[in-house]
C-alpha cells in the first residue's frame, strides 16, 4: 500500500470518527422521548443489619431513534437509605448528563446495607431511582426488608453454659464450638443461619428444644432465590453451610421440633461410647445436604417422628453403635444440588471401615432397630437381591448379612423397605417392600424443587404400622394422633390424613 493511500484511509476513518462524534452531539430535547426499564422494582429478600446484600441489576433502554442525554441519575434518599448504585460501572450516589444512543441500554446494579433497629421484626426500607431527562421525572422503585441479628463473627469458642434465645435471629459467619463441659441451649423459636461453610462443633452439650408452634431452624443465610429454569429459593438448595457436628466427649445432647436443613453435612457424630446416650431426637426435619443427612459412629442414638430426607450421600449413615429409630421418615428423592452418589443408599448399615492406606477398624453393631418407619428413595429397588435397592448392608464378615446379635445386630419391624421383598430373615417383621409410598410434593420444578413426604390418599403404609409401637408415640410432629385416626396408625413420620382435594381432582 502507498503511503498516499494510506494517509487516504486513516482521513476517512478520522471523518467517520467526527461523524459519529457530530451524530451523538444531536440529542433529542422531545419531552415525549421517555426511558424505558426493564423492572419498575428493585426487591431484596430479607438483609440482616450491617451486612451488605446481594447485587442486583436492571437495564434502561432509550427506544428513540435519537441519543438522549440523562441530566441526571440519582437516589432520592441519597445516604439515609442504605443502598447504593453503580452506572454503567462506575459507583456513587448522584450522576450527571449521561449519554446513551438512540436504541442503546446501560446497566444499573444495586445494592443494600440495613442498619439495626433494635427491632425484631423485618422492617421494610425504601428508596427510588430518580431519572430526569428532557423535563421527565422517571424512577425505579428499590424495595428490601430488613432484619436484626445477633452477628457472630471470628469464630467463637464457648467454654462456658450458653444460651440462644429467639429474642433476634442469629447470624453465624464463622464457626463456633461448644467446650467439652459446656451446654448449648437454644430457646424455642430461634433461628440460627449459618454463613458459607460456617458449622456448629460440640464437643459439650446442645439441648435445643423447641415446640410444634415454635421450633428451632438451622439453616443457610441466603435469603434470596436463583434461577433454575425456575425461581428457587436457596433455602432448598444443599451446601449453604457446613454442619453440625458432635465430638467423641458430647453426649446427652437432645433436638425436639428442631429443623436443619441445606448444609453440607447434616448431622456427624464421631466416634464415640455406645454405652451413653449420644443424642434423642424427636419430631424435628434434617433434610437437603450435599453430604450425609446423619453420619454416626459408635454412638447411641434415639430419633423419634423424625425425617431424614435428600443428600448427595446418604440420609442415614451408621458404623457400629446402638441406635433406635421409631416412626421415622428415612428418605433421598434429590434432585437439586450434587448428584446422588451412585453407592450411597438411603439407609446404610455396616460394622467396619476401611480406608486406603490406613488400617481397618472394627465396630460392633450392637442394635439397629426400626420401628414403623419409611426407607425410600430415588433409586430402584432390585428384586433380585435381598438387602438391595435403597438399604446398604456391609458386615465384616459377609456371613452375618442375616445378621449377628453380637456384631451386626438390626431389625426391621412394621416398615416400608425399597428393597426386595425378604422372606427368610425374622428380623424383618411385617415390613412392604418394592413400590414405595405416594407423597404430597416429591420435588422437581412443579413443587420448587420443595417436598412434603406425608402419605398422598391410597398410598402404600396407610394404617400399617404396628399399633403397640404407635401406642408409645401417639402423636406426630403436626399434631395428628395415630390412635384416633379411622385410617390409622400408619408406618413412617407422619400420620396419613384424608385430602379431600385429592379426591375431588379424580
Amino acid at each position: 500500500m502507498t503511503k498516499v493511500a494510506s494517509i487516504k484511509i486513516l482521513l476517512l476513518l478520522f471523518a467517520s470518527i467526527l461523524i459519529g462524534c457530530e451524530k451523538f452531539d444531536n440529542y433529542s430535547t422531545n419531552p415525549n422521548h421517555a426511558l424505558t426499564f426493564s423492572v419498575d422494582t428493585i426487591s431484596f429478600d430479607t438483609i440482616f443489619s450491617s451486612v451488605g446484600s446481594v447485587t442486583k441489576q436492571f437495564v434502561v433502554y432509550n427506544p428513540n431513534d435519537e441519543a438522549l442525554k440523562i441530566e441526571s441519575i440519582q437516589l432520592a434518599n441519597t445516604g439515609k437509605s442504605g443502598f447504593r448504585i453503580n452506572v454503567d460501572g462506575r459507583k456513587g450516589d448522584q450522576f450527571k448528563n449521561i449519554d446513551i444512543w438512540g436504541k442503546d441500554s446501560l446497566y444499573i446494579l444495586v445494592e443494600v446495607t440495613v442498619n439495626p433497629s433494635g427491632q425484631n421484626q423485618p422492617l421494610v426500607v425504601e428508596d427510588s431511582i430518580m431519572f430526569y431527562t428532557n423535563g421527565n421525572r422517571q424512577s425505579v422503585l428499590l424495595q428490601a426488608y430488613g432484619q436484626d441479628v445477633h452477628l457472630i463473627k471470628g469464630g467463637v469458642v464457648y467454654d462456658k453454659d450458653i444460651t440462644f434465645t429467639a429474642d433476634k435471629p442469629y447470624l453465624i459467619y464463622d464457626s463456633i464450638m461448644i467446650a467439652e463441659g459446656a451446654t448449648f441451649t437454644v430457646d424455642k423459636g430461634a433461628t440460627l443461619y449459618m454463613h458459607n461453610k460456617a458449622s456448629l462443633i460440640i464437643s459439650g452439650t446442645m439441648k435445643a428444644v423447641g415446640t410444634m408452634d415454635e421450633p428451632i431452624v438451622i439453616r443457610g443465610d441466603r435469603l434470596d432465590s436463583f434461577e433454575a429454569g425456575i425461581s428457587v429459593p436457596y433455602d432448598c438448595v444443599p451446601g449453604q453451610w457446613g454442619g453440625i457436628y458432635f465430638a467423641e466427649s458430647s453426649f446427652n445432647n437432645e433436638f425436639d421440633y428442631v429443623f436443619v436443613r441445606n448444609g453440607t453435612s447434616g448431622l456427624v457424630y464421631w466416634k464415640s461410647d455406645p454405652e451413653k446416650m449420644k443424642m434423642q431426637i424427636s419430631n424435628s426435619q434434617i433434610t437437603n445436604m450435599d453430604g450425609n443427612v446423619l453420619m454416626a459412629i459408635d454412638c447411641q442414638i434415639e430419633a423419634v417422628n423424625s425425617e431424614f430426607s435428600n443428600a448427595a450421600g446418604a440420609s442415614v449413615a451408621l458404623v457400629g453403635g446402638v441406635y433406635h429409630f421409631i416412626h421415622c421418615t428415612i428418605n433421598n428423592q434429590q434432585k437439586i444440588g450434587k448428584s446422588r452418589d451412585p453407592l450411597a443408599r438411603t439407609l446404610m448399615l455396616s460394622n467396619v471401615i476401611k480406608k486406603e492406606k490406613e488400617e481397618t477398624t472394627y465396630h460392633s453393631l450392637k442394635q439397629a432397630y426400626f420401628d414403623n418407619c419409611i426407607i425410600d428413595g430415588s433409586y430402584q429397588a432390585d428384586s433380585t437381591r435381598l438387602y438391595q435397592g435403597e438399604i446398604s448392608f456391609s458386615p465384616s464378615d459377609e456371613n452375618d448379612i442375616k445378621g449377628n446379635n453380637e456384631t451386626f445386630n438390626y431389625r426391621f419391624n412394621s416398615c416400608f423397605i425399597k428393597t426386595a421383598r425378604v422372606t427368610d430373615n425374622d428380623r424383618f417383621i411385617n415390613d412392604l417392600y418394592i413400590y414405595s409410598p405416594t407423597y404430597l410434593k416429591t420435588g422437581g420444578k412443579d413443587n420448587t424443587y420443595a417436598y412434603d413426604f406425608r402419605l398422598k390418599n391410597e398410598s402404600v403404609g396407610i394404617g400399617k404400622a404396628d399399633r403397640t409401637i404407635s401406642e408409645e408415640y401417639p402423636v406426630d410432629r403436626y399434631g395428628v394422633n395415630r390412635l384416633t385416626s379411622e385410617y390409622g396408625p400408619s408406618i413412617g413420620a407422619y400420620e396419613y390424613v384424608y385430602q379431600e382435594e385429592e379426591e375431588n381432582k379424580k
